[in-house]
């Protein structure tokens, strides 16, 4: 092959890898492979600690997760306003939880929104699911 054909080909195989790596999350099937994304995304790995101090704080808002989802997020939850149920989040608990990406996503950004104010970053999110997945049933 000629040199610009090679360049050219090398170009689209570094793009289609990085597109890869930016949309980890886009095919995660478990909450695993989800945690995998966020890390890798967030250049960094999850700690399951700073997780459950995410999830139990307040962050400036009148509300924390675990004003909806409680402390120990195995059991039902309560929704603070409208008193709507909630299934359990830990995924040891609910194994649908984390295994649809475009659902995690949708709630991790209404969630964080009325949280703390902002979307979350890759590490709050990997570090939150750090700690859900380490809880058990």
């Amino acid at each position: 092959m000629e040199e610009p054909t090679m360049t050219r080909i090398a170009t689209l195989c570094a793009s289609a890898l990085f597109a890869g790596l930016a949309f980890t999350n886009a095919w995660a099937a478990t909450p695993t492979e989800m945690l995998a994304g966020y890390s890798s995304q967030a250049g960094s790995s999850a700690s399951a600690a700073r997780g459950q101090e995410f999830f139990t704080t307040k962050h400036g808002k009148d509300w924390s997760c675990s004003s909806c989802h409680t402390a120990t997020p195995t059991g039902d939850g309560k929704h603070a306003a409208t008193g709507k149920h909630i299934t359990p989040l830990a995924p040891a608990a609910n194994a649908e939880r984390f295994t649809d990406s475009a659902k995690t996503e949708k709630w991790f950004r209404r969630n964080c929104n009325d949280v703390v104010g902002r979307e979350c970053t890759p590490g709050e999110k990997a570090d939150v699911l750090a700690w859900l997945i380490s809880l058990k049933k």
